[in-house]
């Protein structure tokens, strides 16, 4: 009989049982010529090695499987699925290669049934552990058939164990099915069942006023830019919807409310049940809580409406709050611009009063002038003395031709040429006083230049302030346009009217949303428990 040497790798971190295979009995095939020939079983010389062509195939196929990298586990099973089957393998790998011989997947998974039959049928009730030593006998051929016979026998009361096994795993299930019966009876239905029974029978049926009002702008007819490019839309007052909203749903018009119409004294009456009660001494932040529940104010970008939604126990206190409310907004929304107005008016008021005082001035320095100097005005004065001056200078002209014509004759008369020579002399005198009456000052009185340079110094004050007023009341004017485009107004599209029949609770959508929850919560729940028992379990 030949014997061939085999060679075996351990690899790190395996056990040395599962990567040396113990030295096995022959092939079955091989014990049979062997027990037909019994002068082969006595010791020959041997020369060398010697491998048949089964060998050489199986150990082409073992090479042939150890490429694939089949892990630890899987050659387990399949050394397992072997030792079931009543093969004999030598190691992990020619387990997978006689398994697969005969047609049998080594890594499938063995049915429960099976795995418990199997169990039962071991005469000593003893699990074969492996990887496991198998010692060579004398006859292992007949040992091999043996085994192959012991493991394959079938027990006469298989029928019985799968019955038993059946009706073991229909209790088995009966019994999950229950404690999730259970479960969801106690977990889903149980809290649905008393939602369901509140919102029938204990909720105090209340009443809900619905309105909805807009916030407009004055129109602005010369808006230019983005400014006239959203008016007229819901954009144009966003900010100041906004702001409206955010002070309805605040803690001030609340504390308003409660002052001006009894919040708190209304919902902590005693026939309101008691979660929607609010407790005669509780504070201001457990009613605001319920005030936000009660008074809801939505808004709507697209077309710029605020709604709301007020939510008493009586109709009649339901309609007074939402009224109520509606004046606070508008109030709200009086206050919006009016500080942005009042800065406008205010600047432009101030600079027009300053101007109007300035003119008032300048007009007193012109009276006092005139008053003083005793001109009304100096450029008539100045045109009179010219007046003067021009009819003496031509009396002068004329007295002086008349001197040159008593001079011509030969004997004039001295008499008439004297008194020609005196009316000269008197009217250059004349027209000497009266041109330095123009320009030089004389016995404490100013000059009639000076006094029409100091008049005509006041006159161009005057007018340059009454420009500056002129300019100041279209400042004005103009600041007054601007801040009435800045007005904004509160229309009401749809009034606050009392409902006649109750709003709230809804009964079947509320049991049924909270039915949702409850089974939402239990499913996640479940989903968690199952998922760490699995990571726990593997």
């Amino acid at each position: 009989m030949t014997t061939k040497a085999r060679k075996y790798r351990l690899k790190r971190g395996q056990p040395l049982a599962d990567a040396v295979a113990p030295a096995e009995a022959a092939p079955v095939e091989t014990a049979k010529v062997d027990a037909a020939e019994p002068s082969a079983a006595k010791p020959q010389a041997q020369t060398g090695e010697l491998s048949s062509a089964a060998e050489v195939a199986s150990e082409t196929e073992i090479a042939a499987i150890r490429k694939e990298g089949l892990t630890g586990r899987q050659l387990r099973m399949a050394r397992r699925a072997a030792q079931k089957h009543g093969l004999a393998p030598t190691s992990d790998f020619d387990a997978v290669r006689l398994l697969r011989s005969r047609g049998i997947d080594p890594f499938r998974r063995a049915p429960m049934l099976e795995l418990v039959s199997n169990q039962q049928d071991s005469p000593s009730g003893e699990q074969i552990q492996l990887p496991q030593t198998m010692v060579r006998s004398a006859a292992p051929a007949t040992q091999a058939l043996a085994s192959t016979q012991t493991q394959v026998e079938i027990p006469s009361n298989q029928a019985d164990e799968i019955f038993r096994i059946q009706r073991d795993i229909a209790a088995r299930r009966r019994r999950k099915t229950m404690l999730l019966l259970a479960r969801l009876a106690v977990f889903v239905l149980l809290p649905t069942l008393m939602a369901g029974w509140y919102f029938g029978v204990i909720a105090t049926s209340t009443y809900a006023t619905k309105s909805e009002f807009v916030i407009q702008q004055a129109d602005s007819a010369g808006a230019t830019g983005l400014g006239g490019l959203f008016q007229g839309t819901g954009l144009a007052v966003q900010q100041d919807s906004t702001t409206v909203q955010s002070y309805l749903q605040s803690r001030d018009a609340m504390m308003r409310l409660d002052a001006d119409k009894g919040f708190k004294a209304h919902f902590s009456q005693d026939w309101i049940d008691p979660i929607q009660r609010l407790q005669p001494d509780a504070s201001n932040e457990d009613a605001y809580r319920l005030y936000q529940r009660n008074v809801k104010v939505g808004f709507d970008p697209t077309e710029g409406i605020l709604k709301m939604e007020v939510i008493a126990a009586e109709p009649r206190v339901s309609q007074d709050f939402a009224e109520a409310l509606i004046g606070y907004a508008e109030e709200q929304v009086d206050n919006l611009t009016q500080r942005l107005r009042e800065d406008q008016m205010a600047g432009a008021m101030e600079s027009y009063e300053g101007a109007e005082q300035k003119v008032r001035d300048a007009q007193q320095q012109v009276l006092d002038l005139q008053e003083e100097l005793g001109v009304l005005d100096p450029v008539t004065e100045t045109g009179a003395i010219m007046n003067q001056i021009s009819n003496f200078e031509l009396q002068l002209y004329e007295k002086q031709l008349q001197l040159e014509q008593l001079k011509a004759n030969a004997r004039p008369n001295l008499a008439r040429v004297s008194g020609v020579q005196g009316d000269i002399t008197r009217l250059e005198a004349l027209i000497d006083n009266l041109r330095s009456s123009m320009t030089e000052s004389g016995t404490g009185e100013a000059s009639l230049a000076r006094i029409s340079g100091q008049l005509r110094i006041a006159e161009a004050e005057l007018t340059t302030r009454q420009l500056l007023l002129q300019q100041a009341a279209q400042q004005l004017e103009m600041a007054r346009i601007e801040a009435n485009r800045q007005v904004r107004y509160m229309a009401i599209g749809v009034r606050p009217v009392a409902p006649d029949e109750p709003t709230y609770p809804r009964a079947f959508e509320n049991t049924l949303l909270a039915f949702l929850i409850f089974a939402g919560i239990y499913l996640m729940v479940s989903l968690t428990a199952s998922v760490l028992r699995e990571q726990i379990s593997s």
